[in-house]
């Protein structure tokens, strides 16, 4: 058994457009990816008792609370970047000391070496340009889960910190906790047999999905940097709220209940059911519970994706999607499917359960000597066998003690840029099956869809003028 996840294959990068950068940062790969794991620490290692000094980019969101985390957790957080000053301004009376900044570029520019690492908790769409432009500046770098919103910034990203030998993470659930390593240690002894069937479901989408854009357009606020929030993607007009009683907002309520919601169009948080900024229900919750199903069974690429969903628009994700993976053998483990529910869509109920529901969202693995939910073993009946299991895994402090041990010269955090990679392919891939409604074919060494031509027009995707990888 592993005792972290492992370091997995390197990817080859993809002949899509924008190739001949992609080659050199292959090439750079496979001149690093033999140098042994606990060097790649590299040039930006912290000394065990130095501070690390942190930048945020995307504070005002999930940004807030993260860098919180980041905070109590012994980063010293010295600057902050966001293009919404009335968003922010949480983050700013929180860190009074911080610099603040609207372009990530300019404060990357102006703080130079007295940063040592980025957060970066901005919506999907400037994932990439973000953190490659601090990777290319030897910055330690945490983004939000997924790492980027198209297979060809993924790889791109990947490939630029094995480059930078730098310390690395995303924020997905960590398959380092007491739950997640249980769970490996349960499939990998055996204890429900060879698993061939994987099911994972999610409460999401708590944000509008299956929509058209609105009409018209509002002033943008003095607050907002709209042009450096629509950022690489294509522009369009500023559109604040959706209507009040509009259907959009009515799906939300139906989801939400009483709890808080935005009625924002495309900001703040909105922005995820729309393709363009977006990877929606999957893209928001699949690297969270891929996570541990593919430490356990390891997993790596997928050779078949299809997906079943509810009628969709061209530039929003559905409303509710199943999306089902073929992954073949590996080793002594068979082929197994992967099969993904969202939109309040579930699997069965196991009638091991004896009637009671699945939970709002959770793991399904079956195997062929048994069936585990997460980590318990149905029934429980049979989990007592179980007990006297070792505990051969190590059990991490989570998301910010595992990066922060990571830059400090420790282990590398469990969901670094190279297997959050895997993660976020596997997701990406989902979505391109959910947009092309076709069962698509996948050669992962080449970053093709083989049987869908104009798939592949979604694993690469153009930027506006002015902007590029």
């Amino acid at each position: 058994m592993h005792n972290n996840p492992p370091t997995r294959r390197k990817f080859i990068h993809t002949n899509v457009s924008r190739r001949q950068f992609l080659a050199a940062a292959a090439a750079t790969w496979a001149t690093t990816h033999i140098v042994p794991r606990h060097v790649l620490g590299g040039p930006g290692q912290t000394a065990p008792g130095a501070k690390v000094n942190l930048a945020g980019v995307g504070v005002g969101g999930v940004g807030f609370g993260q860098l919180r985390a980041c905070d109590q957790e012994g980063f010293n957080i010295v600057a902050l970047c966001d293009v919404d000053d009335v968003y922010a301004d949480k983050a700013f009376k929180k860190w009074p000391q911080a610099r603040r900044y609207r372009d990530y570029r300019e404060m990357l520019q102006a703080e130079g070496d007295k940063i040592d690492a980025v957060y970066c908790g901005t919506p999907d769409h400037t994932h990439a340009v973000i953190t490659l432009a601090a990777l290319r500046r030897k910055k330690h770098v945490c983004c939000v889960k997924p790492l980027t919103r198209t297979v060809e910034e993924n790889r791109a990203v990947v490939a630029a910190a094995v480059q930078a030998g730098v310390c690395t993470q995303v924020t997905a659930q960590a398959n380092t906790s007491e739950p997640a390593c249980r769970t490996c240690e349960l499939i990998q002894a055996g204890a429900i047999g060879a698993v061939r069937e994987v099911h994972i479901w999610s409460n999401r989408p708590l944000w509008p999905q299956g929509m058209t854009r609105p009409p018209g357009q509002d002033a943008v606020p003095k607050t907002l940097d709209w042009d450096l929030w629509i950022g690489p993607a294509a522009m369009r007009p500023f559109k604040k709220e959706w209507p009040e009683n509009d259907l959009v907002l009515q799906q939300i309520v139906a989801t939400r209940g009483k709890k808080p919601y935005h009625k924002s169009v495309y900001h703040p948080w909105n922005f995820r059911g729309w393709w363009d900024f977006g990877t929606g229900s999957l893209g928001d919750m699949g690297c969270h519970y891929f996570n541990t199903p593919f430490r356990a069974l390891k997993l790596e690429h997928a050779v078949a994706v299809q997906a079943s969903t509810t009628r969709a628009f061209d530039e929003t994700a559905p409303l509710a999607a199943i999306v089902t993976y073929d992954y073949p053998a590996r080793g002594e483990m068979p082929a197994v499917r992967v099969v993904w529910y969202d939109g309040g869509l579930k699997p069965p109920a196991p009638h091991e359960l004896k009637g009671r529901p699945l939970p709002d969202d959770g793991v399904l693995y079956i195997g062929d000597k048994g069936k585990m939910l997460g980590p318990k073993i149905l029934p429980v009946t049979e989990s007592s066998k179980f007990d006297d299991l070792p505990k051969t895994l190590r059990r991490r402090g989570g998301t910010w003690a595992e990066w922060m041990e990571a830059i400090k010269g420790g282990e590398k955090a469990g969901c670094h840029f190279e297997w959050a990679g895997l993660l976020t392919e596997a997701v990406l891939l989902g979505n391109i099956a959910i947009r092309t409604g076709q069962r698509i074919e996948w050669d992962a060494p080449n970053a093709r869809v083989t049987n869908v031509e104009s798939a592949n027009k979604l694993v690469a995707q153009p930027y506006r003028s002015g902007w590029t990888l």
